[in-house]
């Protein structure tokens, strides 16, 4: 099927949840290229309390996309309290740079947001990448706030309310 933004076909993705030591090494390969490597992310600013293991599938649950037995695609989302609600916080979307522009990180977000809401959530919020804000204004999302820099790269609230 192509893919709305580049007309490019989008090779079919495995999307998964991770449970294994393996699918979570494969998900921090892939984040580490991306953010670290890629956009000069600080490591201890990338790796938090919220990954693997110890909050695997308790706070937080991080998703895999697979080609074949490629990983190009990786993202997270976690239950997060803001103004007395609970919240699905989407984050860290990454997908390898010789795979964008075939309709993975529109998948992943559709996966995200699905898992979320197989779990209950109905409100969804990110913190874009100011460059991808009108990525996710394609769902709905509205920004919430000012510009704010984040790791040296400008970001801005998102919100979506279903």
């Amino acid at each position: 099927m192509p893919d709305a933004a580049s007309g490019e076909m989008t090779t079919s993705l495995a999307i998964l949840p991770v449970t294994t030591d393996e699918l979570w090494e494969s998900a921090r390969a892939l984040r580490h290229r991306v953010f670290v490597v890629g956009q000069d992310c600080p490591p201890d600013e990338e790796w938090d309390a919220h990954d693997w293991p110890t909050d695997q599938g308790e706070t937080c649950r991080h998703l895999l996309g697979l080609a074949g037995e490629q990983t190009l695609a990786v993202c997270r989302w976690r239950a997060v309290e803001a103004s007395g609600e609970t919240w699905a916080k989407l984050e860290r979307f990454a997908v390898a740079p010789e795979a964008r522009g075939r309709g993975y990180g529109r998948a992943m977000v559709d996966a995200a947001m699905a898992d979320a809401r197989a779990r209950g959530h109905t409100r969804f919020m990110l913190y874009a990448q100011d460059y991808l804000r009108d990525f996710y204004a394609s769902w709905g999302y509205k920004a919430s706030g000012d510009v704010f820099w984040d790791v040296g790269i400008p970001h801005v609230k998102m919100t979506l309310e279903a």
